[in-house]
């Protein structure tokens, strides 16, 4: 199930990407910080899914999938 929407998708697509490519300038120590975090933001941003949003219960996705009745 999706909770990661529209505008929030687009943030962390941007905030992600500046940061892998901010990675390549930084020093030996902190860039794997960077390289994690901006994956993170690159890859919740792709799937639509963040475990975060899910464990406070936060949803920004327009779009609701409800269970069939089956």
């Amino acid at each position: 199930m999706k909770n990661v929407g529209g505008m929030e998708r687009a943030a962390r697509a941007a905030f992600g990407s500046g940061l892998v490519l901010f990675d390549f300038f930084a020093t030996v120590h902190i860039e794997v910080v960077f390289l994690v975090v901006g994956l993170w933001g690159v890859l919740t941003s792709a799937f639509g899914y963040c475990p975060f949003n899910g464990l406070f219960n936060r949803n920004t996705c327009a779009v609701t999938f409800e269970a069939s009745q089956s």
